[in-house]
């Protein structure tokens, strides 16, 4: 391991592997009693999270789901639920893929916002986004949707006296790869510190499909290239990545991608600069 991967390991709190199923467990029930301190601490009872379709949300909502159930059996109360929120942008193209997600997080409660009309609502009122090309237009747009998403989220949070939970893991963190005040704003981040096979990992321990658990991530935020994996825009594979940030040798063009991304990424991950 070199001195920059241990320090940027460190930075962002990697768990090392699991080396063994009781080992993955204990990190599930860790992980789960995390949220539920966190409800504890903040004197509230709700949780939201947008579910995208992806492992991610899957299995951060899932643990979600589980934790409130183990809050309503350890207390009586009623009152701890999760609420699960369908955000698409006008028809989502990977539709069954959410539905199934869906299905395996069992939430107490399901909403669906199409963050649609918002969107384009917005892009009317902004004469800069109109005059850029349609590329830069486009990826302009997909932050907005972002942002679009997690002001929603945090409107019925607020209705509800509830957390918002955020999805970023290890792998997304190193690369930057989430929105600044977009899917990056949240209260809580329950997989922290998780490679991207370790979330995998878990959501099949939590009895997700495989279809679920290997689906090719995507952040799916631009219309030009719908579906584009998140892979092809980080220039190296998530094995890598997970590699890099487990201390294991990479080829060293991927090394060099990962620490030039994230130290070009460090804005995202910090408060905003004040001055010292």
């Amino acid at each position: 391991m070199s001195n920059r991967q241990a320090e940027i390991a460190a930075a962002l709190n990697v768990i090392p592997p699991f080396t063994d199923e009781a080992a993955l467990a204990a990190e599930v029930e860790r992980r789960k009693a995390f949220i539920k301190q966190t409800l504890r601490n903040a004197g509230l009872k709700v949780l939201v999270l947008g579910i995208s379709g992806g492992v991610d949300s899957s299995t951060a909502g899932r643990l979600a789901q589980l934790a409130v159930e183990e809050l309503r059996e350890e207390t009586g109360d009623a009152g701890y639920r999760f609420i699960a929120v369908r955000l698409p942008y006008g028809q989502q193209h990977d539709e069954d893929d959410a539905a199934a997600a869906m299905k395996f997080v069992k939430a107490d409660e399901e909403v669906t916002v199409n963050i649609a009309d918002a969107v384009k609502g917005l892009d009317a009122e902004l004469d800069a986004v109109s005059k850029l090309t349609d590329a830069r237009r486009d990826f302009v747009r997909g932050n907005t949707k972002a942002r679009m998403r997690m002001v929603a989220q945090y409107a019925i949070a607020n209705a509800n006296d509830g957390l918002v939970i955020g999805t970023d893991h290890a792998a997304e963190a190193v690369m930057g790869f989430f929105t600044k005040f977009g899917d990056g704003a949240c209260d809580l981040t329950p997989l922290e510190g998780l490679v991207k096979g370790q979330v995998r990992e878990i959501a099949k321990y939590l009895g997700a499909a495989e279809k679920l658990y290997l689906k090719v991530p995507t952040a799916d935020l631009e219309e030009l290239t719908p579906g584009k994996p998140d892979e092809d825009a980080h220039g190296v594979s998530y094995k890598e990545i997970d590699a890099f940030l487990h201390g294991e040798t990479v080829r060293d063009d991927a090394y060099d991608i990962i620490v030039r991304t994230y130290d070009k990424t460090a804005h995202k991950r910090r408060q905003p600069y004040a001055p010292e």
